[in-house]
């Protein structure tokens, strides 16, 4: 399982570095003006339909399906089972996005509120948005295609293929831009040809496992049936997190104008550690605690869990406490330049430190969430979700206005930590996860280096000019961040560095 996050985490960490030049040239050419405002509109709409019908409520349902099938009856049979899934899928998708496009200003009415009424920005959000749409068709099959990868423990495809979607944005951007309406279209265009690619990359993927596709037929076998059974609560569940994410996009665009950009910037910096790490540890997880399951494992998938949560702490605290503390400095040397003022770098450092505030929550959500998915349970995930989208809604109301564009990303982080802590004490009360000694005794000292790595970066900065950071200034902050927090660690043994060298020589002689 740990072999397996760190393949999808070096994948996802070149995609993440890839989707940072790409966010950096964005920030250079829209800055946070109406353009800008339209395109991160249009590019929510079909990330949202995809992480409902793709990444969310049919990962949640197919992944432990086809790893118990692949485990118990053969790849004949998982062969067969995801054939049928991709017909069902392919059905499905193409007539949402053929409504879609029909149904395009209607459906923006209900996302950008606040758009409806400055014809400029919602005529570019309607446009580019029927652009990017087919995208969903694509990249929903893709996480289909993901799922039997992960499934058969190859984790290196699937992982790859969000490299791709980088790759075409910034070509579109310096090369198509000139021969369109202007640069949010020329991104639009990118995004819909890179869901081909990753398609085209993991059906090669699948191929080359060995696993042999004829042509897939409509039928609703007893697998397909279970499946949707067992979907359908995660797919209210998956709404209700979209929802989630969708109340902070129709807060943004009721707020002043460029917040919505301000907001997606100060998000993709928080997401950089957050999916090289939590997306690496769920996608590697949900199968190996499935199987441990599935074979009567118990007490192995308790020990995944544990160290799951050892790593994913490890690893976003001192990235929530460098962001939180050292925002403005982030944003001055990854946006100022261009279109992209440093007015914007304030109002987007504080967006961030809010959402870094939440990172270790968020990360924890990927590693509870599959010890319900693992057992059948689709439902409670669900009951939790829709409480901590009520809480967000909330909180939104109350911060939208003392707060501006910081109010959406502190009610995301405290809504996240709310939905975090009750998934962990549901499996606690369930008996399906408890510490065990080794992480009694690391997780205390890990918070502990946390605590002393804030307080030196907290020091470092009243010390220095409060002028626009530069890159001098910002390596200054790694080091010192990097030296109070794992040098403590060390120390105190709250990291397992030798284990950890250990993987890194077994993964390299394989």
């Amino acid at each position: 399982m740990i072999r397996g996050a760190f393949t999808v985490g070096a994948w996802t960490m070149a995609s993440r570095v890839l989707g940072f030049v790409r966010d950096i040239l964005i920030a250079a050419v829209l800055g946070t003006g109406p353009v800008a405002d339209a395109f991160f509109v249009a590019l929510r709409l079909p990330n949202l339909f995809r992480r409902l019908f793709g990444e969310g409520a049919f990962n949640a349902a197919f992944v432990p399906a086809i790893s118990t099938i692949l485990h118990k009856q053969g790849l004949r049979a998982a062969t067969d089972f995801a054939e049928e899934a991709t017909a069902v899928m392919a059905f499905w998708l193409g007539g949402i996005t053929i409504i879609g496009e029909i149904f395009m200003p209607w459906l923006l009415y209900v996302l950008a509120p606040g758009f409806a009424g400055h014809g400029g920005r919602f005529d570019l959000a309607v446009g580019m948005s029927r652009v990017m749409f087919p995208y969903l068709f694509f990249i929903c099959l893709t996480a289909l295609f993901s799922g039997v990868l992960n499934a058969m423990s190859r984790f290196a495809a699937a992982a790859a293929a969000p490299v791709l979607f980088n790759l075409f944005m910034i070509a579109a951007m310096l090369w198509l831009a000139p021969y369109t309406r202007n640069p949010g279209y020329a991104l639009a265009w990118g995004v819909t040809v890179s869901g081909v690619a990753q398609l085209a990359l993991v059906l090669w993927a699948i191929r080359r496992a060995g696993m042999r596709f004829t042509r897939p037929k409509l039928r609703f076998s007893p697998h397909i049936r279970q499946m949707f059974r067992r979907m359908a609560p995660a797919l209210v569940g998956a709404g209700v997190t979209q929802l989630n994410v969708s109340i902070d996009i129709i807060i943004g665009t009721l707020l002043p104008a460029g917040s919505v950009s301000i907001l997606y910037y100060a998000d993709r910096v928080n997401q950089l550690p957050l999916g090289v790490i939590a997306t690496a540890a769920g996608t590697a997880l949900l199968p190996a605690v499935t199987r441990n399951i599935a074979l009567g494992e118990e007490a192995e998938a308790n020990t995944a869990l544990n160290r799951a949560f050892e790593s994913v702490l490890m690893l976003t605290l001192p990235a929530a406490i460098g962001l939180s503390v050292a925002a403005k400095a982030v944003m001055d040397v990854a946006f100022v330049r261009g279109a992209f003022s440093a007015h914007d770098a304030v109002l987007a450092g504080r967006s961030l430190a809010a959402f870094a505030l939440g990172l270790p929550v968020f990360a924890l959500i990927k590693i509870f969430t599959p010890g319900f998915y693992a057992r059948g349970d689709t439902v409670t995930p669900l009951k939790i979700g829709i409480f901590a989208v009520l809480l967000n809604l909330g909180l939104n109301l109350l911060f939208m206005h003392p707060l501006k564009a910081v109010g959406p990303a502190l009610a995301t982080s405290l809504s996240s930590a709310c939905n975090a802590l009750l998934l962990f004490w549901l499996l606690r009360r369930r008996g399906h996860f408890s510490f065990d000694a080794l992480s009694r005794r690391r997780i205390p000292r890990i918070l502990l280096a946390g605590v002393v790595m804030a307080a030196a970066l907290w020091g470092v900065q009243r010390l220095l000019p409060q002028s626009v950071a530069s890159l001098p200034y910002f390596l200054l902050l790694v080091v010192v961040g990097a030296l109070f927090y794992f040098g403590p660690g060390l120390a105190l043994k709250a990291f397992d560095l030798a284990g950890f060298l250990g993987l890194l020589r077994r993964r390299k002689r394989g």
